[in-house]
């Protein structure tokens, strides 16, 4: 058994989700690629993949040899290409991910940047209001708002922002300041659905949560229509600081209640390569480290 081609079938059918989709990828035959991972496993002594009907997903065992391979090719690759004169030169494709404002307004520029920086890379992003699970769906890079969990991802922190209430000069000039969570009753309210459907708000006061139940005028999928009817004077609007940081300085739109924000969420840059990351990685979360720390408005 060749290992070292074994490894990169293997690595492909994690990444590719299946048999059939790391055949067509490596373009070879379906028979070709369980024979070679059966034939890994028996010579590892250890069961890689959990195979159903529906899904191959890699067991414990598999996880931890998928990530030591992964790391062993990428070492291999960065080898060929330093002893070929190309080692500075990243290559290859780069899955980033990010949430869907955050990747529109903070990622992709650095996207364009690192793109006409190196001519050999090409670059997917997922921009998605969700947690992508960085093995399972073949991701490099990601950035994650908010606590993380305990993992054995890189995580480097790169800023924080605020969750904050926001409305119009022109509505409080009408309707008034709210100064407590109490006061939300009287007020009209536009809640994000993709964020949470519970009907409150949640608060914090001198180190003390506080919860509000809300009766939100409009809910929407989206913050950029929340945040949009905001600016139009609908009403009250929650949203982090980062999704109306131009609208604040445009005096579009105004903070109120700010004694009773939560603590900042804090912005990590992940990945899950360690000081091993592929050269195409490293470049990326240089650019990605040093653009978004110099974000004054992820820094507040």
């Amino acid at each position: 058994m060749d290992l070292m081609q074994a490894m990169k079938t293997y690595v492909t059918v994690v990444e590719s989700g299946g048999f059939t989709a790391a055949a067509r990828k490596l373009d070879i035959s379906l028979s070709v690629v369980s024979r070679v991972v059966t034939d890994l496993e028996a010579h590892l002594g250890v069961r890689l993949l959990t195979r159903t009907t529906r899904v191959v997903r890699p067991t414990d065992a598999g996880t931890a040899y998928f990530e030591n391979c992964r790391r062993i090719l990428g070492e291999i690759e960065d080898a060929e290409l330093e002893a070929a004169g190309t080692h500075t030169t990243p290559r290859g494709q780069l899955v980033v991910t990010a949430p869907v404002m955050f990747g529109a307004r903070h990622v992709t520029p650095i996207v364009v940047e690192y793109l006409r920086r190196y001519p050999d890379v090409t670059v997917s992003s997922l921009w998605l209001d969700r947690n992508v699970n960085l093995m399972d769906e073949g991701v490099d890079v990601g950035v994650r708002i908010g606590e993380l969990p305990s993992s054995t991802l890189q995580a480097i922190s790169v800023g924080r922002v605020r969750r904050v209430v926001v409305a119009s000069p022109a509505y409080l000039k009408e309707h008034g300041m709210p100064r407590t969570p109490e006061d939300l009753e009287r007020h009209t309210l536009i809640q994000v659905t993709g964020i949470s459907t519970l009907p409150e708000w949640r608060f914090v006061h001198q180190d003390q949560p506080l919860s509000q139940r809300i009766a939100p005028r409009l809910a929407t999928t989206t913050n950029d229509s929340a945040i949009a009817a905001a600016v139009a004077g609908l009403g009250l609007a929650r949203v982090l600081s980062y999704q109306i940081a131009g609208e604040l300085w445009d005096d579009k739109l105004r903070v109120v209640m700010a004694d009773y924000e939560p603590p900042p969420a804090p912005i990590h840059v992940i990945h899950r390569e360690g000081r091993h990351a592929m050269q195409k990685v490293r470049a990326f979360l240089d650019l990605a480290i040093d653009s978004l720390r110099a974000d004054k408005s992820l820094n507040e």
